[in-house]
C-alpha cells in the first residue's frame, strides 16, 4: 500500500539495506555471466577519505550512479564499483597536528565517509572495494616498480627538483601550478635532491598518438591540455662552437628559418657551461640569478627579464660569426637543452630582452622577396619569405626550415629531430604516508640501489613511528625500517622515500576487476574483459596529472603482458564544482551546506535529483536552497499521484485500447514522449533536460486531473494512468532510486525496479497530433496550451476557460466574448 505521506527517511533506509543484503549491483566477471550480458564498465574517481561526503560527492557520484542504472535496466552486466584514495598528506598532516596515526585516521575516515555514501543510495559492488593504504593493494605496485625498473622504465638522478616546503616534499612538474603546490597553494621552489623516476618520456609519441582514439570521447579541452603539456615540437638541434674550446651550445628551435638572426645565445643560469663561459667578474651575478631562479618552477611566469653577459662568445653555425654569451633569468634548465638562440626580431621574448639590454636586432623574414629593413616595434613571429640569409635569401619559412638543417647536417653541426616539453614523471617524495619503494642499498652512502626480493613483498610501513611536533619524514629515522636484511641474506639499507599518491591512482581502475586477488594484482582476463572503462567521471583538474599518469601506466603494463589494449578509459565526463555565494563550496570559505541535514530533512532522493536537474554535468552548480526544496516538492508530487492511484498500480491493468482520444490521448502521448525524452537524455549525459521531460508529464497529469477529474475513472483510463506511473516511475529510477523502488514494491510487478527493463516507446504515439494555443486575456498574452488538431471550438473555449492561470487573469469577471483563430489564437474578452 502507497502511503498517503511520503516518508523518505523510513523508504530510503529500508531499500539501501535491502540492496546491500541482497547484493543487488553486484557485477559478474563476463566470462563468468550465465546471462552473457554486454559488460558495461562505469567508474567514478575514488575519493579520498577526507571525513565526511560533501555536496561535491553527491553530485559526482550521482552522475555515474545515474549512468550506471540506466544501464543496469537496459539489460547490461554493470561494474560500478568504489575505494579510497587512501595515501597522502592530509593523513599525516593531521597525524602532525592531532597525534594520531595516520592509519587511524584514514581508516576511521573511510568508515564515515562508506556511511555517507551508502545514505545516497549508490548502486556499488561493494565487494570491490579497495583501499590504496592497505598491504594488500600496494604490494603489487611495489612489484609493478620492479617491472618498470627491469624494463628500463625507472632511474635514480640527483637533480634541481620542485620543492614544496610546507608539505615537505618534492612535487612532479605537473604538480606545480603557476609556481605553487598544487594541494597547499604554497610558493614552489628549488632544491637538490636525488630522486626515482618513471620514463614517461618514452611513451610520449604514444601518448599524442592516443588521442585520436579519444576524440569525440573525450572533452576537447582535457585533450588539448594534455596536448600543450606533452609538448610535442619538430624542430632541429643546432651546435654553437665556443672559442678555443672543445664544447659547443647546443639549441633546439623550431624556427630554423630564423638562424641568421640570431645576434646572441642565453643560458639557464644552472647550464653546467655557465659557470666556465663567466669571466671572473661575472661569477658574483652569476651565484646572484641562481638564487633568484631557485624559487622559480618551470611553470612560473617571468614578468621581469634579467641577465648579463658573460663575456664569453660562441660561433654561428652558419656564418661562423662571434655570437655573445648571455645568461638569462627566462631560461629554465629543465626545458629543452637549457640554452636558446636569441632572434629578437622573430620572437617577442627575445625582443623585450634585447631592447632592455641594448642588443642588435637583426629581421630575416619579410612578407616578400623585396624585403626592406624597418625598425620593428615589436616581434614579428609570422612566416614568411628570408632576407639577409646568405644563401638563403628568398626561401619561404617552409622551405628554410628544411634546407638550412640539411646544411648544418652537412657541417656536422646539426640535426632535425623531435623534442618534447613533457619531463620524466618524479616519484619520490619524503613523507611517511604513502607506499615505501621497494629498493635497498648495501651501504649507508646509498649509491648502489638494489631491488628487494619478490619474496620479501610487500615492504610494509612501520606502525610504530613518531609523528606530535616532528615535520619531514619518519622514516629516515626508524631504524627498524631502515635497516634492511633480505630473504636473499643481503644486508643494507632502506629507500626511506615514499611513492607520489598519483602511482596508486594510476591503475585501481584495473584491480576492481579482480579486487580480492590475492595471488596477482588483477586476473587478466577478468581485465581484458571489463576494460576498458566505459564512462570515467571525474575533474578536468587531474588533465594532466592522474588522466595523464593513468594513460602512461596502462600502456606499460600492456607491454609487460599484464593489460590488454592502448587506452584505460573509453568516454571521459568532467563534471563542474558546486558553487554557493560565488564560490566552490569549502570550509575555509565557511559556505559548506551539510549533506547530512539535507538528506536528513529532504531525503537522498531529493539531493540526488536537485545535483541532476540544476545544470548540465560538466558546468558548475549553484546551490539553491529553493531549488532543493523545489525538487523534494516534484518527488511529493510523484508521490501523491501514485497514492491517488494506489488502487490502480496494485491491480493487474490491461493495455489502453486503441481508440482512446482527448485527454486520455494526450497523457499517453505525452508518456511516450517522456520515455523517449528521458532515455536519449540520459544517454546523452544530459540529465537536467530528463528530469524536465519527467516534471512535465506529471503537469499534464496533474493538468488533466484539474480539466476531467473523471479521465482516468473508465478501464482506459485506469490503463492509461497505470502505463503513464509505470513509466514514470521506472524513468525516475535512475534519479530517485528510494521513491522509485517503494511504488514498483506495490505493482503488479517483479524483482526491482533498478533490474527492471527500461520502458518502450511507440513511435507512432509521436507524431505531432498537437498545437500549441496561445491564448489572451483582453489582448494580452497569458497562457500557451498544448491541445489535440481537429478540437472543436467549444472544447477549446471550456479547456482555457479551466486554466487556473487563465482564470486568475480573468479576475472573476464575466466573459463578453471568446475569439477562437483555428489552432493559432483564443483571446478571452472580459468585462
Amino acid at each position: 500500500m502507497i502511503t498517503e505521506t511520503y516518508d523518505h527517511q523510513g523508504i530510503e533506509k529500508k531499500w539501501q539495506k535491502r540492496w546491500e543484503t541482497e547484493k543487488v549491483f553486484e557485477a559478474v566477471n563476463p566470462d563468468k555471466d550465465p546471462k552473457k550480458r554486454p559488460k558495461f564498465y562505469c567508474l567514478s574517481m575514488f575519493p579520498y577519505p577526507s571525513g565526511s561526503i560533501h555536496m561535491g560527492h553527491i553530485r559526482n557520484y550521482s552522475i555515474g550512479d545515474v549512468i550506471s542504472r540506466f544501464h543496469w535496466m537496459q539489460g547490461y552486466n554493470v561494474l560500478q564499483p568504489i575505494g579510497w584514495d587512501a595515501f597522502g598528506l592530509p593523513a599525516e598532516n593531521a597525524a602532525q597536528q592531532r597525534g594520531v596515526h595516520p592509519g587511524e585516521w584514514t581508516l576511521k575516515n573511510i568508515a564515515q565517509m562508506q556511511e555517507g555514501l551508502k545514505a545516497i543510495g549508490l548502486a556499488y559492488d561493494w565487494d570491490r572495494e579497495v583501499a590504496t593504504c592497505l598491504p594488500d593493494y600496494y604490494r603489487w605496485e611495489q612489484l609493478f616498480f620492479k617491472k618498470f625498473y627491469d624494463a628500463g622504465l625507472v632511474y635514480r638522478k640527483t637533480g634541481t627538483n620542485n620543492w614544496c616546503e610546507q608539505c615537505q616534499t618534492v612535487l612532479a612538474n605537473e604538480q606545480v601550478q603557476e609556481g605553487r603546490c598544487w594541494r597547499c597553494d604554497s610558493e614552489v621552489t628549488q632544491k637538490e635532491l636525488t630522486q626515482w623516476y618513471f620514463k614517461i618520456t618514452d611513451y610520449a609519441e604514444q601518448l599524442l598518438e592516443g588521442h585520436a582514439q579519444l576524440k569525440g570521447k573525450w572533452p576537447d579541452r582535457v585533450l588539448d591540455m594534455q596536448h600543450h603539456w606533452i609538448g610535442k615540437s619538430r624542430g632541429c638541434r643546432a651546435k654553437f662552437s665556443l672559442e678555443n674550446q672543445a664544447d659547443a651550445i647546443e639549441i633546439f628551435t623550431t624556427r630554423a628559418d630564423t638562424l641568421f638572426g640570431v645576434t646572441f645565445v642565453t643560458l639557464a643560469a644552472g647550464h653546467p657551461l655557465a659557470a666556465s663561459l663567466c669571466s671572473e667578474d661575472k661569477l658574483p651575478d652569476l651565484e646572484a640569478l641562481k638564487k633568484k631562479v631557485k624559487n622559480q618552477s618551470r611553470e612560473a611566469a617571468v614578468t621581469e627579464k634579467e641577465g648579463f653577459f658573460t663575456g664569453s662568445y660562441c660561433l654561428h653555425p652558419l656564418t661562423g660569426e662571434k655570437v655573445p654569451v648571455w645568461i638569462g633569468n627566462f631560461v629554465l634548465m629543465d626545458y629543452g637543452t637549457g640554452a636558446v638562440m636569441a632572434v629578437p626580431a622573430h620572437d617577442q621574448r627575445d625582443f623585450e630582452f634585447a631592447k632592455k639590454y641594448k642588443l642588435p636586432i637583426k629581421q630575416v623574414i619579410f612578407d616578400d622577396a623585396s624585403h626592406s629593413d624597418v625598425e620593428l616595434e615589436e616581434a614579428r613571429t609570422e612566416l614568411g619569405v628570408l632576407g639577409n640569409s646568405g644563401d638563403f635569401n628568398g626561401l619561404t619559412s617552409e622551405q628554410a626550415k628544411e634546407k638550412i638543417p640539411e646544411a648544418l647536417q652537412k657541417k656536422s653541426l646539426g640535426e632535425v629531430t623531435t623534442q618534447f616539453r613533457l619531463r620524466d614523471w618524479g616519484v619520490s617524495r619524503q613523507r611517511y604516508w604513502g607506499t615505501p619503494i621497494p629498493v635497498y642499498y648495501p651501504t649507508a652512502e646509498k649509491n648502489d640501489p638494489k631491488l628487494v626480493p619478490d619474496a620479501d613483498l610487500p615492504v610494509e610501513l612501520p606502525p610504530d613511528v613518531e609523528f606530535k611536533g616532528k615535520t619531514g619524514n619518519p622514516l629516515a629515522n626508524h631504524k627498524g625500517f631502515v635497516n634492511f636484511k633480505g630473504s636473499n641474506g643481503e644486508t643494507g639499507f632502506r629507500e626511506t622515500d615514499t611513492f607520489d599518491t598519483f602511482v596508486e591512482s594510476s591503475w585501481y581502475y584495473a584491480r576492481y576487476t579482480s579486487a580480492k586477488n590475492d595471488q596477482a594484482p588483477f586476473d587478466k582476463a577478468a581485465a581484458d574483459a571489463w576494460l576498458p572503462v566505459d564512462c570515467y567521471i571525474g575533474g578536468i583538474e587531474h588533465a594532466c596529472m592522474h588522466l595523464l599518469y593513468a594513460r602512461f601506466f596502462h600502456r606499460v603494463l600492456r607491454d609487460l603482458g599484464y593489460l590488454s589494449g592502448d587506452e584505460p578509459f573509453t568516454k571521459l565526463l568532467t563534471q563542474g564544482m558546486v558553487i554557493k555565494d560565488g564560490s566552490k563550496m569549502s570550509k575555509s570559505k565557511g559556505n559548506v551546506v551539510s549533506p547530512e541535514a539535507i538528506i536528513e530533512k529532504y531525503g537522498a532522493d531529493t539531493a540526488r535529483v536537485f545535483c541532476l536537474f540544476a545544470a548540465p554535468p560538466e558546468k558548475d552548480l549553484d546551490w539553491s536552497d529553493k531549488g532543493v526544496e523545489g525538487c523534494y516538492r516534484f518527488l511529493n508530487r510523484v508521490w501523491r499521484l501514485c497514492h491517488q492511484f494506489s488502487s490502480v498500480l496494485e491491480s493487474k491493468v490491461a493495455s489502453p485500447s486503441s481508440d482512446i482520444e482527448g485527454d486520455l490521448l494526450a497523457v499517453r502521448r505525452k508518456t511516450h514522449w517522456m520515455i523517449q525524452k528521458v532515455g536519449e537524455d540520459i544517454a546523452s549525459y544530459k540529465f537536467n533536460t530528463a528530469i524536465s521531460a519527467a516534471m512535465e508529464l506529471v503537469n499534464e497529469v496533474y493538468g488533466t486531473l484539474a480539466r476531467n477529474a473523471e479521465a482516468f475513472n473508465s478501464e482506459d483510463g485506469k490503463a492509461v494512468i497505470y502505463e503513464t506511473l509505470r513509466s514514470l516511475i521506472l524513468c525516475l529510477s535512475p534519479y530517485a532510486p528510494h521513491l522509485s523502488e517503494e511504488v514498483w514494491s506495490v505493482m503488479n510487478e517483479e524483482g526491482f525496479a533498478s533490474h527492471a527493463a527500461w520502458p518502450t516507446f511507440d513511435a507512432s504515439l509521436l507524431q505531432e497530433e498537437t498545437f500549441v494555443l496561445v491564448v489572451q486575456v483582453n489582448g494580452k498574452v497569458r497562457e500557451k496550451l498544448d491541445l489535440p488538431k481537429g478540437i472543436e471550438k467549444a472544447e477549446v473555449e471550456k479547456q482555457v476557460l479551466a486554466s487556473e492561470k487563465v482564470q486568475s487573469f480573468m479576475g472573476g469577471k464575466t466573459v463578453r466574448k471568446f475569439i477562437y483563430v483555428p489552432e493559432k489564437l483564443a483571446n478571452v474578452v472580459v468585462g
